[in-house]
């Protein structure tokens, strides 16, 4: 469990998913609970009927930097420039206005560059080594994202990638946070990143999964701007909530499920607002432990993946009011789990 003596404020975050580009179009979307989540064309998996799936077709790569750029990039990096970008100018940061060193990035990430990665593996099969291409390659390996998003808007502080199933950026939150209160960074960006292409449902279809933990997948990228509080204050940007306690853990026991919970439970069991993001069991038992005025399910509105947990946190960062608190729970199917405790900013 970590518990942030200096609390950690989020002053900025920003989105690309099925709803659009930005948090605002999330935000409508589950204020009205409506889902964006699309039928799955024929064509791309026959036989699909009823399945949905959570394509970011809204975005557009050209309208946030030059076409050559563009392409040279994989799509995930794409989405983390993109969303970088935005959320830094949420949080009132201009490019270079600090110090390079003391900014970094942190993302979680499941299927990044997969596209990128069939691609380069078909030119090897079908023509040998003779088939491999070296431009193909930086964008086939999970922390291309974050690099990319790094390379772009000089942050030369900590950078880091996780790949841990559905809590894949929740461990980079939680990552983010540790390097700020360790003094490694003033400002982090952290969250979550993923692609979704019409090869993963084949691969889901194939390994029976596309009714189960791929059902309504999506795709997109979610990046919070987090920072000390002092520092925050000191550049005069609003904070939209804070993170106090950060609690993990591995496994639920069998038979020892209760203690695992109250380890990973705040004592305070009632909340203004719960978020839950992930996919398993584990969730709805965690759940059932709590009670809220509000829960929220981003992944029914725009579709859950391996590195969502982004687009939920700060969409959920943004919901909470002033003075209220909130958890935040995530889960993978056979665990880590998350808690994430939030509480609104509070009133001047």
């Amino acid at each position: 469990m970590d518990t942030f003596s200096g609390t950690i404020a989020i002053t900025g975050a920003s989105a690309v998913t099925v709803a659009g580009t930005g948090l605002d179009p999330v935000l409508s979307a589950l204020k009205e609970g409506r889902s964006c989540l699309q039928p799955v064309p024929e064509e791309v998996l026959a036989g699909g009927h009823g399945l949905l799936w959570g394509r970011a077709t809204q975005f557009k790569a050209a309208d946030f930097m030059p076409p050559l750029k563009a392409r040279k990039l994989d799509r995930c990096s794409q989405f983390a420039v993109a969303t970088t970008g935005q959320a830094l100018r949420e949080a009132g940061i201009d490019k270079g206005a600090i110090p390079a060193e003391r900014i970094g990035i942190a993302l979680g990430c499941g299927f990044g560059g997969i596209a990128n990665s069939a691609e380069f593996l078909t030119g090897y099969f079908r023509q040998g080594v003779a088939g491999l291409s070296p431009l193909l390659f930086p964008n086939t390996v999970a922390n291309a994202p974050a690099s990319n998003a790094s390379i772009e808007f000089g942050l030369k502080g900590p950078n880091i990638t996780f790949v841990q199933r559905f809590c894949s950026a929740e461990s980079a939150i939680l990552s983010a946070c540790r390097f700020i209160e360790e003094g490694r960074a003033d400002v982090m960006l952290a969250g979550g990143v993923d692609e979704l292409t019409p090869l993963m449902m084949k691969g889901f279809a194939a390994l029976g999964q596309v009714h189960s933990y791929a059902s309504g997948f999506g795709e997109g990228c979610g990046i919070l701007v987090l920072e000390r509080e002092e520092h925050a204050v000191a550049h005069g940007v609003a904070i939209k909530a804070r993170i106090g306690r950060i609690a993990t853990l591995g496994l639920l026991l069998p038979d020892a499920e209760q203690a695992g919970i109250d380890r990973l439970l705040p004592a305070q069991r009632s909340f203004d607002q719960v978020s839950l993001s992930g996919a398993g069991a584990g969730i709805d038992l965690l759940a059932g432990k709590i009670a809220a005025q509000t829960v929220l399910r981003t992944g029914q509105i725009v579709g859950q993946s391996l590195a969502m947990g982004g687009v939920a946190l700060g969409a959920f960062s943004y919901l909470l009011q002033p003075g209220q608190s909130g958890l935040h729970l995530a889960a993978s199917p056979e665990g880590p789990y998350f808690a994430f405790s939030l509480h609104g900013d509070t009133p001047a």
